[in-house]
């Protein structure tokens, strides 16, 4: 298992020690692009670096990129950062695959795998009673999803429409960050994601009102395009609240110990009460 670094992203030191640990061994890579806790995105031109420096030529290693959350994010950011992370059948990957329930919306679960062809053409087989070939992975496609997919498309107005719609959410992503940092409550987020992480609420009734996914101390919330400004201000200035209700009972069950404590003291002051024997 290769480490991550404190944001997510793969840990390009880590991998380069893992893959001399097992020099002489072909290494297949998963790469992420929108890791699930962090949204964090690895860098595709390092890790290819990586495998470059520990002596692997372009046979011995196969490379994935899991493009399930920011598959369609990074290759529509224009930026000098998003140069560094482009995801690109230009460099020696294998496969991507991207999700179209996440950025596109569609209402069911499905997505896109893309490989290259001289991968595909390994594991497809004619298939008799249909007197065609077969390369897909199960056996079997959902007809549905394609169409749930084109029309997600249309409803985004192509590559323009869909783009604009990313850099909304990345804008909007970053609306909530500043809100919980001029509040004071710790928050991250990655250059390339719409994934906002922070302090894990107080109360559960709160996580489970928003439906929040929680790991250990942190919560996250992915902006999409149907989360806008004034939702995510409501989000936030509830979350407030039962943060201030929490600390506000904190403050509250402290004061009453302290109280009581105070009080014991004075019975064994007083002689009220032997000092020796454990007052409670």
């Amino acid at each position: 298992m290769v480490r991550s670094q404190s944001n997510g992203e793969i840990d390009y030191e880590d991998l380069e020690v893992k893959l001399r640990e097992n020099a002489g061994k072909p290494a297949i890579v998963n790469v992420n692009a929108g890791t699930t806790v962090k949204g964090a995105v690895d860098s595709c031109a390092q890790v290819l670096d990586v495998l470059r420096s520990v002596g692997l030529t372009r046979d011995q290693f196969y490379v994935h990129v899991d493009g399930a959350l920011a598959g369609l994010i990074v290759p529509l950011c224009e930026t000098v950062y998003a140069e560094n992370y482009a995801i690109s059948f230009d460099k020696d990957i294998d496969s991507i695959s991207v999700s179209g329930h996440k950025m596109l919306g569609c209402p069911m679960p499905c997505g896109v795998v893309i490989t290259r062809k001289e991968h595909m053409e390994r594991f497809q087989r004619d298939v008799e009673y249909l007197n065609s070939r077969d390369a897909t992975i199960m056996g079997s496609r959902n007809g549905q999803a394609p169409l749930a997919m084109w029309v997600a498309l249309q409803k985004h107005h192509g590559i323009d429409g869909l783009r604009d719609n990313v850099l909304k959410c990345i804008a909007n992503a970053r609306y909530l960050r500043d809100l919980f940092e001029r509040a004071g409550v710790r928050v991250d987020l990655n250059p390339l994601s719409t994934t906002v992480v922070f302090e894990k609420p107080a109360s559960e009734e709160f996580v489970l009102k928003w439906q929040l996914a929680c790991t250990g101390d942190i919560a996250h919330v992915v902006v999409m395009p149907s989360s806008g400004k004034d939702k995510l201000k409501a989000f936030f200035d509830e979350y407030m609240k039962d943060r201030a209700a929490a600390e506000a009972a904190a403050g509250g069950a402290e004061g009453g110990a302290a109280a009581k404590a105070a009080k014991a003291a004075k019975k064994v002051e007083d002689g009220a009460v032997d000092p020796k024997r454990r007052v409670v």
